[in-house]
C-alpha cells in the first residue's frame, strides 16, 4: 500500500545513508518500525530509505528527509512524495545464516553486497554482517565471492596501456607513508600506478589524509583517468569514486567497532586493486607487538591467503613481511607526514627507515612490472629518487590533482599549539609503543585536524640524557594539546632502560622478507 506525505527537508546528515523520519503515529498506521524500509518516490524517481521515528520534530502527515536523501532527490519543503513500505530483503536471512556459522553461497554473498549498494540494509544489519564475518570467519570461496561482488557492483578505472601495478599496506604502524614516495618513483620509471587510497580508519592518518595536505584527493573516475594518463600515477581517495563502493559503506560500520575480519580485509584490498585495473600488486604485511599482525607465522599465513586469492582473481600478488615494532619515519599526522615525504623527495637526510622501506618496495614493483631484471629494482628506484626525477614526478601529480606543484615542506602549516616532551631521566630507548603513539596523535586531533599529530625525535636504541627532546606534539586547539600531553604522561609510550650503551644493534626487528 502507498502513502502520500508532504516532504520536510532536515538539514542533518546520516553519513550517506538514505533516511526518512516519520511521526510515530504515521509509522504505526503504515505498520512500520524503526529501521524498516520504504521506497520514496517523487515524479517517478525512487530511492530506498531507512525509517527513523519521532514524536517531537514532525507533524503527522509529514515525511522528514535527511540531507543525504534531500540532495539526491532534489526535494523541497512541501513537495508531495509517495512512501511505499517494503519487506525486509532476503539478504537479512543470509546475514542470520552467517551469524549461525554457516557458509554463504555465491548468490547469497552477492545479494548482501547488492543490498548494501542499494541502501536496503540498515547500519544494524550491516554491523551484524561484519560481526558474523569476524566471529565466524570466511572460507576461501566466500572471500572470492565477496571480492568479486565488491568489484562487480562498482565502477572500474579505464584500462591503462602497459603494466599496471599497485601496492597496499594492511596498516597498524604509525607514519608508514610509503605510498607517497613509491608512487612518484614507480611512475617516473614508466609504470602505471593508479593509487586509490583510504582515509584513516583507526590511525592518526591514512594516505589520502596526508596527500590531501598537498593536493585535492576527491576526484571523479574521469579525472583520475586523466591524471594517470598524464603522469602515470595518482594518489586519490577511493571513497570519492564508485570503485568497490560497497566496501566503503561497510568501512563506515567497521570503523566504530575497530575490527577487520580477515576475509573482508583480503577482499577489500584486492577488490579495490582489481577495480583500479592492477595486474601486479605488492602487499606490505608489517608484524610486531603494535601492528595488526603479531608474529611471523601469522604473517606468512595471511600472505599465502592474499596470494592464493589473487591467483583466483587472475591477479599477480606479491607479499612482503616488514618490521612493524616501531613507527616508520618520525612524523605522525597528515601535515607532518606530508612534510616529511617532501623532505625525502628533496633529498634531505631524514627518516632513513621510511626512505629505505619505500625504495625496497618501489624496487620490487619495478621488478614485477618488468621494468628491470630481478635484483636490480632497489638500485633503479634509488637512482630515480636521488636524481630528482621522483620529486619532479610528484610535483607533476600534485599539479594535475589541483595542488600547488611547487609546495615545499616549510609551506605546510602545522598545529598552532605545540609542546616539546623532554626526557626526565637518562637511559636507552628500548621500545616505542606504536599503539600508544597512534592514540596520542588521534587525541591531539589527527587526522581530522590536518596539522595535529606528533614528531618523534628519537628511535629505538638511542642513548638519552635527562632533558633531551623526545617528541613534539602538535594540535590545533589548546584543549586538544593538553589532552594529548596528559595521554602521553599516562601511557609513557617511549619505554626506556636505565643502561646506556655505546653501540646498539637492533636484534628484534626482522629484515624485509619477500614471499
Amino acid at each position: 500500500m502507498k502513502y502520500k506525505y508532504q516532504a520536510k527537508t532536515l538539514d542533518l546528515s546520516s553519513g550517506g545513508k538514505k533516511t526518512v523520519v516519520l511521526h510515530r503515529e504515521n509509522a504505526e498506521e503504515m505498520n512500520l518500525s524503526e529501521t524498516d524500509r520504504v521506497e520514496v518516490t517523487k515524479n517517478g524517481e525512487s530511492r530506498i530509505a531507512i525509517v527513523e521515528l519521532t514524536e517531537e520534530y514532525l507533524e503527522k502527515g509529514t515525511g522528514g528527509a535527511l540531507s543525504d536523501l534531500t540532495r539526491e532527490m532534489d526535494l523541497e519543503d512541501g513537495e508531495e512524495v509517495t512512501l511505499t513500505p517494503m519487506e525486509k530483503p532476503k539478504s537479512v536471512r543470509y546475514i542470520k545464516k552467517k551469524l549461525n556459522g554457516e557458509e554463504l553461497k555465491e548468490n547469497e554473498t552477492r545479494e548482501i553486497i547488492e543490498d548494501v549498494i542499494r541502501n536496503k540494509l540498515s547500519d544494524i544489519e550491516m554491523t551484524a554482517y561484519i560481526t558474523g564475518l569476524y566471529t565466524r570467519g570466511m572460507s576461501e570461496d566466500e572471500a572470492v565471492d565477496f571480492t568479486k561482488s565488491i568489484v562487480e557492483t562498482g565502477d572500474t578505472l579505464k584500462p591503462c596501456s602497459g603494466h599496471v601495478v599497485d601496492k597496499h599496506c594492511i596498516g597498524g604502524v604509525p607514519g608508514n607513508r610509503t605510498t607517497m614516495l613509491i608512487v612518484p618513483i614507480v611512475a617516473a620509471a614508466g609504470l602505471k600506478i593508479p593509487k586509490t587510497s583510504s582515509r584513516s580508519i583507526t590511525s592518526p592518518a591514512g594516505t589520502a589524509d596526508a596527500m590531501e595536505v598537498l593536493a585535492p584527493v576527491s576526484h571523479s573516475i574521469d579525472k583520475i583517468n586523466e591524471v594517470v594518463e598524464e603522469t602515470n600515477g595518482c594518489i586519490t581517495w577511493g571513497g570519492r569514486v564508485n570503485l568497490a563502493s560497497a566496501d566503503d559503506k561497510l568501512i563506515r560500520v567497521r570503523e566504530p567497532l575497530d575490527i577487520d575480519p580477515k576475509g573482508v580485509l583480503l577482499g577489500s584490498i584486492l577488490g579495490k586493486k582489481k577495480a583500479a585495473g592492477a595486474e601486479h600488486v605488492l602487499i606490505d604485511v608489517p608484524i610486531g607487538k603494535g601492528a595488526k599482525i603479531q608474529g611471523l607465522e601469522e604473517a606468512e599465513k595471511l600472505s599465502g591467503e592474499f596470494m592464493s586469492l589473487g591467483e583466483r582473481l587472475n591477479m599477480d600478488v606479491h607479499c612482503i613481511i616488514t618490521p612493524g615494532y616501531d613507527p616508520v619515519g618520525s612524523a605522525v599526522g597528515p601535515a607532518l607526514e606530508a612534510r616529511e615525504t617532501l623532505k625525502i623527495l628533496n633529498g634531505e637526510k631524514v627518516s632513513e627507515d621510511l626512505r629505505e622501506k619505500s625504495l625496497k618496495m618501489a624496487g620490487i614493483l619495478l621488478e614485477i612490472g618488468e621494468k628491470v631484471k630481478k635484483g636490480q629494482g632497489y638500485h633503479k628506484a634509488k637512482q630515480i629518487l636521488n636524481s630528482g626525477k621522483a620529486k619532479e614526478k610528484m610535483q607533476q601529480i600534485i599539479g594535475e590533482q589541483g595542488g600547488n606543484p611547487n609546495i615545499e615542506p616549510e609551506d605546510i602549516d602545522l598545529g598552532e599549539h605545540s609542546e616539546e616532551i623532554n626526557a626526565d631521566k637518562e637511559g636507552r630507548i628500548h621500545y616505542l609503543h606504536t599503539n600508544d603513539i597512534a592514540e596520542i596523535g588521534k587525541i591531539a586531533g589527527a587526522p581530522k585536524d590536518k596539522g595535529a599529530g606528533l614528531y618523534l625525535e628519537v628511535e629505538k636504541g638511542d642513548n638519552i640524557k635527562k632533558g633531551d627532546k623526545l617528541m613534539t606534539i602538535y594540535a590545533e586547539s589548546k584543549r586538544k594539546l593538553e589532552s594529548a600531553v596528559k595521554e602521553y604522561n599516562e601511557r609513557e609510550p617511549l619505554e626506556m632502560e636505565k643502561v646506556i650503551l655505546e653501540e646498539y644493534t637492533p636484534q628484534e626487528n626482522p629484515e624485509v622478507k619477500e614471499l
